[in-house]
């Protein structure tokens, strides 16, 4: 506009009438944006829609139907609010004889998304609209068709239609992600469920907070079908904690190689050289039988080891077997444990956590060669293969959880591993993990560091996991080939852990 037209303008020309309907002209042509979608390939496509279609939602289904008939069922994968360019309108205020002139920006939503079920080949100007959940709920029963499913929840964009993962893709390595507070363990717990009803595929769970300690028995208002069918199946679970009696947690010294026996007593083979051979020779000549055998030593090497045994108090730890039989590491190679929970939780000491995390993982990829597949889970595993040990027998674990991530699938060995925070973990295990588990996760630096380890998930659904309510996950991987959002359904077993009350709040 020049200065003279300006000018010319004074209030009660009718300008602010005119702009009021510029505005809602402008909304007007908004509202008449067709919803389309096209597609070069057949497989992915490109669509916009207008800003005030509230049914189209990053991770929702939709119907494409092409102008020649052919209809296809895809999937919103990310979605953006963007400006164009639609044309010029020219404003006339009452009284001035002069034009005024402006550039109208369309406001829309564009985005693109995959083609899952329907015609093939490219397509252009396909009308776009939600599907139905009907329709949802026929693709996914197709889908079924083409997999081992297990029903873990409901689909969040439409409650109705239960949401299956591929069971078989348990055969790859998978990673269970979610803070505190967003339904992690439980979910877990609802996998696991559904693993044990449902296959034969042996589980040994590492359990840091005594989660898992109650797998095998079956909670209140179950349906009596699921119930009856996990009685079943949990005369196979055994748990190994703390304490005594016949489920007591020990490990037989002499079952521990050279050096994991050489990381508790933090022996360096080069900066304690001396001492680090003197062990090796004991154990050449199968001695000791325990620590205690030290004590009674005649040579100043075996004096030496006493006393450093004595000092670290390695002598005094419960995990010890102490002659008792069927060590936790004997469960190992017992046909009729279907499924191993190893109470950490409750070992008084971080070193017998370490130690019976360190013997269980080593014991199974010693064994690899028998091939007998098995899920390894480690709940809260930033507690059991840290990023950064802080002791020689945690990097022993962390060392043997990176063997199994890189070479453990070709013998039978898969991971699930779970935790609050992914830069916790050892990246050469995250970045094996084939299969993503993503609840609620607030901070922005581990949205980016997921978004850069798991590249095969869109980053439109891994930016979703901010908004994510309790029980909410992405589901992405071999066990979900499309993109699953979904709520977990309820467990079958009981809870082990739980909350600490809250009654301090109250008066």
């Amino acid at each position: 506009m020049s200065a003279e037209t300006a000018a010319d303008i004074r209030p009660g020309d009718g300008l602010q009438e005119q702009v009021e309907q510029f505005r809602a002209l402008r909304a007007q042509l908004e509202r008449m944006i067709l919803p389309l979608a096209h597609s070069l390939d057949g497989r992915r496509f490109e669509w916009q829609a207008p800003r005030h279609e509230p049914s189209l939602n990053v991770g929702g289904y939709v119907v494409l139907r092409s102008p020649d008939g052919d209809s296809r069922l895809g999937q919103i994968l990310d979605a953006r609010l963007v400006e164009e360019a639609a044309g010029e309108l020219g404003v006339a205020p009452a009284g001035n004889g002069s034009t005024l002139r402006s550039t109208v920006s369309l406001r829309l939503v564009r985005g693109h998304g995959a083609v899952l079920h329907g015609a093939a080949g490219p397509f252009s100007d396909a009308a776009l609209r939600a599907a139905a959940a009907d329709e949802i709920a026929d693709y996914r029963a197709q889908a079924g068709t083409r997999s081992a499913p297990l029903p873990i929840g409901s689909l969040m964009a439409a409650p109705e239609v239960p949401a299956s993962i591929d069971a078989r893709g348990f055969g790859r390595h998978t990673f269970l992600c979610g803070q505190s507070g967003s339904g992690k363990t439980y979910s877990l717990g609802v996998v696991l469920d559904r693993l044990l009803a449902a296959t034969s595929l042996r589980i040994v769970i590492l359990d840091p907070n005594s989660d898992f300690t109650a797998l095998g028995r079956v909670r209140d208002g179950v349906p009596a079908e699921a119930a009856e069918r996990h009685r079943e199946v949990a005369a196979g679970i055994r748990v190994r904690s703390a304490g005594t009696g016949p489920g007591r947690l020990h490990v037989p010294f002499p079952a521990l190689s050279d050096e994991d026996r050489a990381a508790l007593l933090r022996l360096d083979p080069i900066a304690d050289r001396e001492e680090y051979a003197e062990l090796l020779d004991l154990l050449g000549e199968q001695r000791p039988a325990s620590w205690d055998d030290l004590e009674g030593g005649d040579g100043g090497g075996d004096r030496r080891l006493a006393q450093r045994v004595k000092n670290l108090g390695l002598h005094k730890l419960g995990i010890w077997s102490r002659g008792d039989a069927g060590s936790i590491l004997d469960d190992l190679e017992r046909d009729d444990v279907r499924c191993l929970v190893v109470d950490l939780g409750s070992l008084p000491t971080r070193t017998e956590a370490a130690l019976a995390a360190e013997a269980v993982l080593a014991t199974l990829w010693r064994r690899r060669e028998e091939r007998r597949p098995v899920l390894v889970v480690i709940d809260e595993a930033h507690n059991v293969c840290p990023a950064q040990a802080a002791d020689a027998v945690t990097a022993r674990a962390t060392e043997h959880v990176v063997q199994i991530a890189a070479e453990g699938r070709k013998f039978g060995l898969h991971l699930l591993l779970c935790t609050q925070r992914p830069q916790k973990l050892p990246e050469n295990a995250l970045t094996q993990c084939d299969n993503l588990v993503l609840m609620r996760l607030n901070a922005r630096a581990d949205l980016a560091f997921i978004e850069d380890a798991f590249s095969f998930v869109p980053p439109g659904l891994v930016g979703l996991a901010s908004g994510f309510g309790l029980g909410e996950a992405l589901v992405a991987g071999k066990i979900a080939p499309d993109p699953l959002l979904l709520r977990f359904g309820q467990r079958v077993s009981e809870e082990g852990g739980g909350d600490v009350p809250a009654t301090w709040a109250a008066p």
